[in-house]
């Protein structure tokens, strides 16, 4: 039998009335054909369960054919609060914006994330991912997020988009308020940090190169 994955996506459409957001297709779709590739079984789940909305911004109309069953999964995901931990090697959270709304401060998420940090297995993430891991602790009380080398969507990052005013906060102040060892490259640089089993990557252009790492540490 397969190992199991879990990926773990937003259900969040929109960041206020004006500002329609979700899941950044790529990082999702290019980890996830990774990991399929790879011979893993993979859950993709979200905090609510069921349909996940697309930014509208990460869609060309141009997607690789090999994508069109990428967003099968997405039609209907398992709800977290269904997810036992235990049944999984590593977990991976994509971002796009919508997680700022739905990750950080999750009572679901942090049942489920809790345990792989505990064990130490291999947690990854990409972009605005790592809002999911604002609220987590380890298993001594402390933020999971202190003391780790890492990366995430930059403030400098943000500030282009124009939505560094829409976020409910900056995840690259966010993440090093609770004390972890930021590093950022130039807006839009392909970027991966890994520091023991945690692997982060800074923007979409870093997805596929996250996911790499990431499974380099699960095979290691």
């Amino acid at each position: 039998m397969a190992d199991k994955l879990l990926m773990i996506v937003t259900n969040a459409g929109w960041l206020d009335e004006d500002h329609k957001t979700g899941l950044w297709l790529s990082e999702f779709a290019e980890p996830y054909m990774e990991f399929t590739q790879a011979g893993y079984d993979v859950t993709v789940a979200s905090v609510a369960g069921g349909e996940i909305p697309i930014d509208p911004n990460s869609i060309s109309g141009e997607e690789p054919e090999e994508w069109e069953g990428v967003m099968e999964p997405l039609k209907d995901t398992q709800s977290l609060e269904t997810v036992d931990p235990a049944q999984y090697v590593g977990v991976f959270l994509p971002g796009g914006h919508g997680t700022m709304v739905d990750f950080p401060n999750n009572r679901t998420m942090k049942r489920v994330l809790e345990p792989f940090v505990a064990e130490d297995k291999v947690i990854g993430s990409v972009c605005h991912g790592p809002a999911g891991f604002v609220g987590i602790n380890d298993k001594d009380g402390n933020a999971f997020v202190d003391g780790k080398r890492m990366t995430s969507f930059t403030n400098e990052e943000e500030k282009d988009t124009e939505l560094d005013g829409k976020v409910p906060f900056l995840l690259e102040t966010r993440l090093t308020e609770l004390g972890a060892t930021f590093l950022a490259e130039p807006n839009y640089t392909v970027h991966v940090e890994a520091d023991g089993n945690l692997v982060t990557g800074q923007n979409p252009q870093s997805s596929l190169d996250t996911a790499r790492k990431f499974l380099q540490k699960l095979k290691a």
